[in-house]
């Protein structure tokens, strides 16, 4: 167990020197420093030879992103978080998980909003962020019921300074024993033009095993062709995105550079972002026709330094790609989504909560890959390759040719005195 004073205690000026560095931001305080592994650029890291067998097992190539958030619903779309400090009560809460459960009072109250709403059935993730201590709370299945009467599947607590993490085979309130905040996509990062995190996401089946950052296990069968909790995925540096909406582009970009993060069981290929007002329906829209297959499983086990800590190490990050000039609109020129006419059981068994298929229909389907991602085939062909500048060249260097042997047998029969009409012996 960890005490109240070492999960939630942070000196001020470690506060201040972590907030002037190159990290994404909670409120007041750092969303972790720059140096953790989800703030660490992976766009240079190699791709893990598992990478094919576990998309396989995700949905396979053609299954499509999906955004858990956004601006439908009646109750904020998305995982809220809640701001807090000092002055925000305090309570104990009894844990389902009590042996993988930090035990120190949390920022839980009546005004605490809570994933899906006051009466949802879900997961029920409440996130506090106590921004003078600058310590991350999340609870799993929170209930609350008065100042003594409160529980959770289970609670888990961070400091924001800091790079630790949960020990070695816990829960908190994620299957894969790590942070949910600071894999959500926030609004404001995006209406910023940065997002500097890696991205959280679910996938329907997992191995039982896991791999850092991630503390536990979650799985479903023993099987290495299933991704791991803890997977890293990278969008491929060659995905075209300048066809999308600048607001688009800001989160694919971020994808290519910091990538999704496996940390739980769920719909294959269901990012996550805050339950905020503001989401661009443009934004969700397009996101929606992006490909699995467009990404590849990375090996970031270079990057680790300690296996008891976030922190990573730090490497060159592979240079960005300067975006290609647009001039047509972007709605109009994004490929072609065909909507299944049905779910298949698996599918059905792991829509949206509450019976509601449209989240996970919307977006489905055939995948046109763009034009700047379909190989050149105008340029070869069945009878060989047809390029005509490598043509021009081959006549060239074969009239040179015959022109070179011309000249030889000119010279012999000079040097011989042969008559021009009879044949060299």
């Amino acid at each position: 167990m960890r005490g109240a004073s070492a999960a939630a205690l942070v000196l001020s000026s470690s506060v201040s020197a972590l907030t002037a560095a190159a990290s994404p931001a909670a409120g007041a305080c750092p969303a972790f420093p720059a140096n953790n592994v989800w703030n660490t650029d992976i766009s240079a890291l190699p791709v893990h030879p598992s990478s094919a067998a576990w998309l396989g097992n995700m949905g396979g190539p053609s299954r499509l992103l999906h955004p858990d958030f956004g601006p439908s619903g009646g109750y904020p779309y998305g995982i809220p978080f809640n701001l807090v400090d000092a002055r925000h009560p305090k309570i104990n809460i009894a844990f389902t998980y009590s042996s993988e459960s930090d035990h120190v009072p949390y920022p839980f109250g009546s005004d605490t909003s809570i994933e899906g709403g006051p009466g949802a059935t879900g997961d029920r993730h409440a996130i506090m962020i106590d921004q003078s201590t600058c310590t991350l709370y999340e609870l799993y299945n929170a209930q609350y019921n008065g100042p003594t009467g409160s529980t959770a599947g289970s609670g888990a607590t961070w400091s924001l300074a800091g790079n630790g993490l949960r020990p070695a085979g816990w829960t908190s309130a994620d299957a894969a024993g790590l942070p949910i905040f600071p894999g959500l996509l926030r609004v404001e990062e995006v209406n910023a033009g940065s997002v500097q995190h890696a991205i959280r996401f679910t996938t329907q089946q997992t191995d039982r095993s896991y791999i850092w950052p991630a503390r536990p296990q979650a799985g479903a069968a023993s099987n290495p062709s299933l991704p791991p909790m803890g997977a890293r995925f990278r969008l491929r540096t060659g995905f075209d995105t300048s066809r999308f909406s600048a607001a688009t582009q800001v989160v694919l970009k971020a994808m290519k550079h910091y990538g999704l993060i496996l940390a739980d069981n769920g719909s294959n290929w269901y990012f996550q972002g805050a339950a905020e007002t503001g989401w661009s329906d443009t934004m969700i829209s397009e996101l929606k026709t992006i490909p699995a297959g467009q990404f590849d499983a990375i090996d970031e086990s270079s990057l680790m330094i300690d296996p008891n800590s976030a922190q990573a190490r730090q490497q060159a990050a592979a240079p960005a790609p300067s975006p290609a000039p647009r001039s047509a609109p972007i709605v109009a020129a994004a490929p072609p989504v065909i909507l299944p006419t049905s779910l298949s059981p698996t599918d059905a068994a792991t829509a949206a909560p509450g019976g509601d298929l449209t989240r996970y229909m919307v977006g489905r389907g055939a995948y046109g890959a763009p034009a700047a991602d379909r190989p050149a085939v105008a340029a070869h062909g069945p009878t060989g390759y047809r390029d005509p500048t490598l043509a021009a060249l081959l006549v060239a260097v074969g009239v040179l040719l015959a022109i070179a042997v011309a000249l030889w047998l000119w010279w012999r029969r000079r040097g011989r005195r042969v008559s021009p009409s009879r044949p060299l012996s």
